[in-house]
C-alpha cells in the first residue's frame, strides 16, 4: 500500500523534472537574429505584463473568498477548505506562468530553425508546448497529494478527502478568470489587427506596420496557451478531487458489490500518474524529420501515450483494483478522446467538406459565409453529445448498473482525461508555431522560412481544434462525475444510504421546483456567453480605433518609414480585458449560491443539469463554427477561390472575425463555467443544507 501511495507524488516530481529538462533544451537552441530577438522580447514582455496584472486582479477576489470560506464553512473543515482554495488558485497560476514562459522562448527558436531545418522546428515547438502540458499534470498530482498528506487522508481517515474540495474550487475560479481574461485579450487584438490591417488597409497578416500585431501575438500566449492551460489544469483538478470524494461511497460493500477499500480513493491519482508518465513518453517520441507531414509525427506522440496508458490501465485494474471491468471503462474514455478529436477534425479541418463549403460561400459575400458556418456549427454539436451519452451508458452497464455504475462512469472519465498532458502539449504547440510565423514575417525572414512556417501553423490549427473538442468532452464527463459526487455528499451529510438519495422523490426531474432549477440553469450559459462576447466587442472596438489613429496620425507609418506604437495596443487590450472578465465570473458564482439557498439542494442539482447540458451544446457550436470560419479563411489564403486580397478573402475575414470570440473566448470559458458551478455546489453543500430552504 505504501508503494502505491508514493507512486503519485513521485510521478508528479518526475513530470516536473522533465519540464526543467525541456526548458533547458529549448533555451539552448539558436534564438536567431537581433531583430528576431527584439520582436520576441516584445511578445514576452507583453505576455508577462498581462499575467502580472491579471494575477493581481485575481488575488483580490481569491483572498476575499478564502476569508468567506473560513468564516462560513463548518468549523471541522474551514481551515482545510480555505487553505486548499488558496493552494489550488496559486498552483493554477504558477503552472500557466511556467508553461507559457517556456512556450514564449520556443517561438523565436522555432522561427530560426524553420529557416534551414523544418524538422527541428517541429521538435522545438512541440517540446516547448510539452512544458505546459507536463506542468499542469505535475502540479495537479503534487498539489492534491501534498494536501492529502497534510489533511491526514488515509485508510484510517478516508472521509477527510472531502476537504480537498477547496483545491478544486480555487483551481476552477482562478482558471475561469485566466481563460476569460486571456480569451478577451487575444480575440480583441486579433479582430483589431484583422479588420484594420487586412480589410481596411489591405496589408498582410503580421505586418510590422500594424500596431495590433504584437498584441495579437501576445494574445496567442495569454489566450491559447495560458488560458487553455488553466482550463485543463482546472479540469484535471476537479476530476481528481470529485472522483476521490466519490470513492468514499465505494470503499465498502453495496449489495453484491464487495467494495474497493481505500483503493477507491487512490484510483484517480494512480490513473493520472499513468497519464503523466505516458505524456513524457509521447513528448519525447515527437520528432520532426523534414520529410514527414508534421501531423504524422504529432499523431505518433498521441498514439504512444495512448498505448502506454492502455497497458498500464490493464495492470492497474487487474493487480491493484482487482476488477477488470474498470479496465474496459478506462478504455472507453480513451476511445472517447480519439473519437471526439476525429469529429472536430472533420468539422474544422481545411481538407474536409464543411470548411471548403464555408469558403465557397464567401464568394457570395460575408452574409452567406456566416450562414453556412453557423449551420455547420450547430450540426457539429450533435455527434459529440451522442458519443459522450453512449460512453456514459456503456460504462454504467459494464459495471452492472445501479449506483455502482456511477463508478464506471467515473472510470471512463478518468480514461478520457489521461491524455491531458500530451493533448495540452499539442495545443501549446499551436501558438508557438503561430508566433514563429509572425516573428519571421515581422523580422523580414518570411521568405526564408517560407512553406515551413505555413505547414507548422496548419498543424497547430488542427491541434488547437482537437484540444477544444477534447476539453469539451472532458468538461461534460467531468461535470457528470461531479454531479454524482454532489449526490454522494448529500448522502454522507444526511447519513442516508446512497440508493435512497439517488431514488429520492425530491430528486425527480418532473417536480415543479426541479423544473424551475433546470429552466434557470439552462439560461446561464447564454447570459455568460453574452457578457464574454460583449467584452470582446468592446475591447476590439478600442483596439480598432487605436490602430486607425496610428495610421492616421503617425507620419510615414503606412509607408514603413516609422514605427508603430505596439505597447499602446497591448496596454489597451490588457486593461479592457481585465475589466471584461469580472462580471461574467461574478454571475457564475452568484447563481448557484442563490439556487442552493432559495430553492434547496435538490433544485440546485437540477440547475446544474441545465447548465451542463445547454452549456456543453452551446460551447461545441461555438468553437467548431469559429474554427471552421478560421480555416475557411486560411483555405482561401492558400491561393484558393481568389486568394489573399480578393473580395472572397475579405468576406472570409469577416466570418472569421465573428467566429473569433466564439471559439477562443466564450466557448472555452463555458467548459470552466460548467465545472466551476458543480464544484462550488459541493463546497458549499453544508451551508445549503443548514441555511437553505428545503422544499
Amino acid at each position: 500500500m505504501d508503494a502505491v501511495i508514493l507512486f503519485t507524488p513521485l510521478a508528479g516530481v518526475f513530470a516536473l523534472i522533465f519540464v526543467g529538462v525541456l526548458a533547458w533544451w529549448v533555451i539552448k537552441q539558436d534564438p536567431g537574429t537581433a531583430r528576431m530577438q527584439e520582436i520576441a522580447s516584445f511578445i514576452q514582455e507583453g505576455a508577462n505584463t498581462f499575467l502580472r496584472r491579471e494575477f493581481r486582479t485575481i488575488a483580490y477576489f481569491m483572498v476575499g473568498l478564502a476569508v468567506l470560506l473560513y468564516i462560513l464553512m463548518p468549523k471541522d473543515s474551514h481551515v482545510e477548505i480555505a487553505v486548499g482554495f488558496i493552494v489550488g488558485a496559486l498552483l493554477s497560476m504558477l503552472a500557466i506562468t511556467i508553461g507559457m514562459n517556456v512556450a514564449i522562448r520556443a517561438n523565436v527558436r522555432t522561427a530560426q530553425a524553420a529557416r534551414t531545418m523544418p524538422g527541428k522546428a517541429l521538435t522545438i515547438a512541440f517540446r516547448g508546448g510539452g512544458a505546459m502540458g507536463l506542468t499542469i499534470v505535475a502540479f495537479n498530482l503534487l498539489g492534491i497529494s501534498i494536501l492529502s498528506i497534510l489533511f491526514g487522508v488515509g485508510p484510517d481517515n478516508p472521509e477527510r478527502v472531502s476537504m480537498l474540495v477547496g483545491f478544486g474550487l480555487g483551481a476552477s475560479l482562478s482558471s475561469l478568470f485566466a481563460q476569460l481574461g486571456g480569451g478577451i485579450f487575444t480575440k480583441a487584438a486579433d479582430v483589431g489587427a484583422d479588420l484594420v490591417g487586412k480589410v481596411e488597409v489591405g496589408i498582410p497578416e503580421d505586418d510590422p506596420r500594424n500596431a495590433a500585431v504584437i498584441a495579437d501575438l501576445v494574445g496567442d500566449n495569454v489566450g491559447d496557451c495560458a488560458g487553455r492551460g488553466a482550463d485543463l489544469f482546472e479540469s484535471g483538478s476537479d476530476n481528481l478531487v470529485a472522483t476521490m470524494i466519490m470513492g468514499l461511497a465505494f470503499m465498502n460493500p453495496i449489495g453484491d458489490f464487495p467494495g474497493y477499500g481505500f483503493n477507491a480513493i487512490l484510483f484517480p491519482l494512480l490513473t493520472r500518474s499513468i497519464g503523466a508518465v505516458g505524456a513524457v513518453l509521447g513528448v519525447m517520441v515527437v520528432r520532426g524529420s523534414g520529410k514527414r507531414n508534421p501531423m504524422a509525427s504529432l499523431n505518433l506522440g498521441f498514439l504512444s501515450t495512448g498505448i502506454f496508458s492502455l497497458g498500464a490501465f490493464f495492470l492497474l485494474a487487474n493487480y491493484v483494483m482487482h476488477d477488470m471491468r474498470l479496465f474496459w471503462c478506462l478504455c472507453l474514455g480513451l476511445f472517447g478522446a480519439l473519437a471526439s478529436a476525429l469529429i472536430v477534425q472533420y468539422y474544422t479541418g481545411s481538407g474536409a467538406r464543411p470548411v471548403q463549403e464555408i469558403a465557397e460561400a464567401a464568394t457570395s459575400g460575408p452574409g452567406v459565409n456566416i450562414i453556412i458556418g453557423m449551420a455547420y456549427g450547430f450540426e457539429s454539436a450533435v455527434l459529440p453529445k451522442i458519443l459522450i451519452a453512449l460512453i456514459n451508458v456503456a460504462a454504467y452497464m459494464i459495471m452492472g448498473g445501479g449506483v455502482v455504475g456511477f463508478f464506471g462512469i467515473a472510470a471512463a472519465t478518468l480514461g478520457i482525461t489521461e491524455m491531458k498532458g500530451i493533448i495540452m502539449a499539442g495545443d501549446a504547440f499551436g501558438p508557438i508555431a503561430d508566433n514563429a510565423g509572425g516573428i519571421a514575417q515581422m523580422s523580414g525572414i518570411g521568405e526564408e522560412v517560407g512553406r515551413s512556417a505555413d505547414v507548422l501553423d496548419a498543424a497547430g490549427n488542427i491541434t488547437k481544434a482537437i484540444t477544444k473538442g477534447y476539453s469539451m468532452s472532458t468538461a461534460l464527463m467531468t461535470s457528470v462525475v461531479i454531479l454524482f459526487t454532489y449526490i454522494t455528499e448529500i448522502s454522507r451529510h444526511l447519513n442516508m444510504p446512497l440508493t435512497e438519495v439517488v431514488y429520492n422523490p425530491k430528486f425527480a426531474l418532473v417536480t415543479p421546483i426541479n423544473i424551475t432549477g433546470i429552466m434557470i440553469g439552462s439560461t446561464i450559459p447564454f447570459l455568460f456567453s453574452a457578457q464574454a462576447i460583449r467584452a470582446v466587442g468592446r475591447t476590439a472596438y478600442k483596439v480598432v480605433e487605436e490602430v486607425r489613429r496610428q495610421f492616421r496620425e503617425i507620419p510615414g507609418l503606412l509607408e514603413g518609414k516609422a514605427d508603430a506604437d505596439y505597447a499602446r495596443c497591448v496596454d489597451i487590450a490588457t486593461r479592457e480585458s481585465l475589466k471584461g472578465m469580472i462580471l461574467p465570473t461574478m454571475w457564475a458564482v452568484v447563481f448557484p449560491v442563490a439556487m442552493g439557498l432559495i430553492f434547496g439542494v435538490w433544485a440546485l442539482a437540477a440547475f446544474l443539469i441545465g447548465v451542463k447540458i445547454i452549456g456543453a451544446t452551446l460551447a461545441m457550436f461555438m468553437f467548431n463554427s469559429g474554427g471552421a470560419w478560421d480555416n475557411a479563411k486560411k483555405f482561401i489564403e492558400d491561393g484558393n477561390l481568389g486568394g489573399k486580397g480578393s473580395d472572397t478573402h475579405r468576406s472570409a475575414v469577416i466570418g472569421d472575425t465573428v467566429g473569433d470570440p466564439l471559439k477562443d473566448t466564450a466557448g472555452p470559458s463555458l467548459h470552466i463555467l460548467i465545472k466551476l458551478q458543480n464544484i462550488l455546489a459541493i463546497t458549499l453543500l453544508p451551508l445549503f443544507l443548514e441555511h437553505g430552504i428545503q422544499w
